[in-house]
């Protein structure tokens, strides 16, 4: 196996952290490979791939697809640093409601993996930062889009950022005591 897999306190929520081969003409490593996923006891077929640059202060999220257009998401920056953010939203879970941070970047070429059941945003801590991330579950499906604010009091989180530069989408995302989509 090309990684090492460190668990979370977050049932299924997993920090990849990939083996790199490095000599005098640079790196190279894997990002994914789905035998070694399963065998860690990851089994999602990842079906799109999504790329975002955001600039300094940024902050996108939290976001989720409910229903049947629930993914799952493999997470990593591949230029500049973040800070990526997964909430628990399984009501059945120990940690439901609680978030889980790391800064992820292009110099620890760390991964998150975030099961279905969570929302997901990051902010940018660089000047400018670029987002790669596979899903699994189903292609965007705009009727199935949801989120939670940012900004939420109860939730808590530090996004790191002074200043957050927030789209206007993400600005009137419910609270997370409104939220009726839960898994």
């Amino acid at each position: 196996m090309n990684f090492n897999v460190k668990t979370t306190q977050f049932e299924g929520l997993k920090i990849i952290e990939p083996k790199i081969f490095k000599d005098d003409r640079g790196y190279f490593f894997e990002t994914y490979k789905a035998s070694s996923f399963k065998e860690i006891g990851i089994e999602d077929e990842f079906i799109q791939a999504n790329q975002s640059l955001s600039n300094k202060g940024v902050v996108r999220g939290l976001h989720f697809q409910i229903g049947k257009s629930a993914q799952a998401k493999l997470v990593r920056c591949l230029r500049g640093e973040i800070y990526d953010v997964a909430l628990d939203l399984r009501k059945s879970s120990p940690t439901f409601g609680k978030y889980f941070g790391i800064n992820l970047s292009a110099q620890n070429h760390q991964m998150l993996y975030i099961p279905k059941g969570f929302a997901h945003g990051f902010s940018t801590l660089s000047d400018e930062a670029e987002v790669f991330y596979n899903v699994s579950g189903c292609e965007y499906d705009a009727k199935s889009e949801s989120g939670v604010r940012f900004d939420d009091a109860e939730i808590g989180i530090d996004w790191k950022v002074k200043n957050p530069i927030i789209s206007d989408k993400d600005k009137i995302l419910p609270l997370f005591k409104d939220l009726t989509n839960f898994f």
